[in-house]
Order: C-alpha cells, then sequence, then structure tokens
C-alpha cells in the first residue's frame, strides 16, 4: 500500500522518496512520505478506491476548526484520491499541554453557539457516514442521527437490546439538560491530538457538526487516556464553566461512538457489552 501512495503523491506532484507507514484510522492508508532534494516531509493519506467526498470532507473539518480557533496541520493538497498535510510531531503528553487543549476546545465550544443542530453535508465517522442533517431540536438530533442511525448496519443487538436503546433515546431529554448546539471536532480522543512545531497543540481527523459541547467532553473523558489529561477538564471548566452532573452523563453521550465502532465490526473490547449495560434501566422487567 505504501507504493501505491507514493505514485499518487508524484501524480499530486509530491516527488516522494520514500514513505514510513502511519499507524491509526479505518479509512485510509496513511504514511509519512520524504520528499526527494529537500527532504521535506509531508503525512499524506489515500484510499483504495474512489470515494468522491471523504478526503474534501476532512479538509472542510480541518478549516472549520481552525477558523473556530485551533490549531491543525496545513492542508497542502486534497483530492479524491489523496489528502496531503504538513507534518506535526507527537502531542506532548504533559499537563501543561493538556490544559492547552482544554482552554482552547472550551473557547471553541463557548465562541460557535449556534441555533440548529447537524452541518451542511454529512460527514464520516470511521469509513461510514456520519448524518448531519439539520434539526431545531437536540434531543431529537441525538437520537436519530447519532444513536438509531447505526442500528440498520449492527446485527449484533437482540430485539430488546435495540428496543431499550430506542426506550433510552425517547428519556434523553431526561437524561441531558437542554444545551445549545455548538461546532464540535466529534472524534475529540487522544489518538487525533498532536504537537504543534512550535510546541502547541493541534488536532486532526475531524467528524465536526454543530452540537452539544458535552459530546466533545465524552470523548475524550471515556477514551483510553493518560492520568496528565486530567488537566484538560479542569482547563476547560476554567473557560466554559461545566454544567451540574456532567460526569454522569458522559457514558450515555459515548454511545454515539460506541455504536459507531459495532457497526464498523469492532468489538474487541466488548463493545456490546458496554451498550448493554449502559441501557439496562431501560429494559422491560417482567
Amino acid at each position: 500500500m505504501t507504493e501505491l501512495l507514493r505514485w499518487r503523491l508524484r501524480l499530486a506532484g509530491f516527488d516522494a522518496e520514500s514513505v514510513q507507514p502511519a499507524g491509526g484510522g479505518v479509512i485510509a492508508q496513511a504514511g509519512v512520505a520524504t520528499l526527494f532534494h529537500s527532504g521535506t516531509q509531508v503525512f499524506a493519506k489515500t484510499l483504495r478506491a474512489d470515494d468522491p467526498d471523504v478526503f474534501e470532507v476532512e479538509a472542510a473539518g480541518l478549516t472549520a476548526l481552525r477558523d473556530a480557533g485551533l490549531r491543525t496541520p496545513d492542508v497542502l493538497h486534497v483530492s479524491p484520491k489523496l489528502l496531503v498535510l504538513a507534518p506535526y510531531p507527537a502531542f506532548p503528553d504533559t499537563g501543561e499541554a493538556w490544559a492547552e487543549l482544554g482552554r482552547a476546545v472550551a473557547r471553541m465550544h463557548t465562541s460557535t453557539v449556534a441555533g440548529r443542530f447537524g452541518w451542511p453535508a454529512d460527514g464520516w465517522l470511521g469509513r461510514m457516514r456520519q448524518v448531519n442533517t439539520w434539526h431545531s431540536d437536540g434531543h431529537e438530533f441525538f437520537a436519530e442521527h447519532r444513536i438509531l442511525r447505526w442500528l440498520p448496519d449492527i446485527t449484533k443487538f437482540t430485539a430488546e437490546d435495540r428496543r431499550a436503546l430506542e426506550r433510552l433515546c425517547e428519556r434523553l431529554p431526561e437524561l441531558i439538560p437542554a444545551q445549545p448546539a455548538c461546532l464540535t471536532h466529534g472524534d475529540l480522543w487522544p489518538g487525533n491530538i498532536l504537537g504543534t512545531p512550535d510546541g502547541g497543540v493541534a488536532v486532526v481527523d475531524p467528524a465536526v457538526s454543530y452540537t452539544w459541547a458535552e459530546v466533545d467532553l465524552s470523548m475524550m473523558w471515556c477514551s483510553p487516556r493518560p492520568p496528565s489529561s486530567e488537566r484538560f477538564f479542569a482547563a476547560y471548566a476554567e473557560v466554559a464553566p461545566l454544567l451540574d452532573g456532567w460526569a454522569d452523563r458522559m457514558r450515555v453521550l459515548h454511545l454515539r461512538e460506541v455504536l459507531s465502532t459495532i457497526a464498523h465490526g469492532d468489538d474487541d473490547w466488548d463493545a456490546v457489552g458496554y451498550v448493554r449495560e449502559a441501557v439496562a434501566p431501560f429494559r422491560v422487567r417482567a
């Protein structure tokens, strides 16, 4: 696959001497390419099969986040076959770096408050569509497009599992307090955080939409992360005070990501069990 990436880089005008594969991601083959003559490096991703908009959507998401104040790599090239970004170093796992990220995300959330939930176009979460149809009601938007949307793609659930999820969705106004929509990264976990050449913090691989700020928080809260990441939440709260009971809602909000994981066929860590535990209060008991 690295040869395919190298060839497509050359077609786009990037004469790659070598490509070092990069891990992570479920859609594309990625790598860091070293260019002939200059020795400059770029980060590139390609697909075996063309999709008309996956990379365009990603580049647009990066631009939206940058316009809202987050740091993102420069987009050097985008086409249906190839995305090329300026390379950024690994995230510096320090308390101050996590605090910087927390404050930046909080500023983005508080400065982009909107009256509708959604995005001008559907996006991608992994290799599957993220439905972003506009909606005026946040509870209905989250139920339809972030939870129930995944059920047709999941075969591992029983009829009662599905009904319990439906009941949870019916009760969302009781579980999640009314909150405004704001711009969210949509896939904010440690694997999508990088450093910057000047020692700052940047984000990549967005799945942007306007939805509840707590959706971003749930992704960070529930994903595997180092102890130093606790500074993220404390620093976030300095800029955007957290609503009462926010930590108790993280597991329910994270269902969106877990259901997507199951729909992608990834259940190495018993994602189905996670869902069944989360919806246990909504099962009908004889």
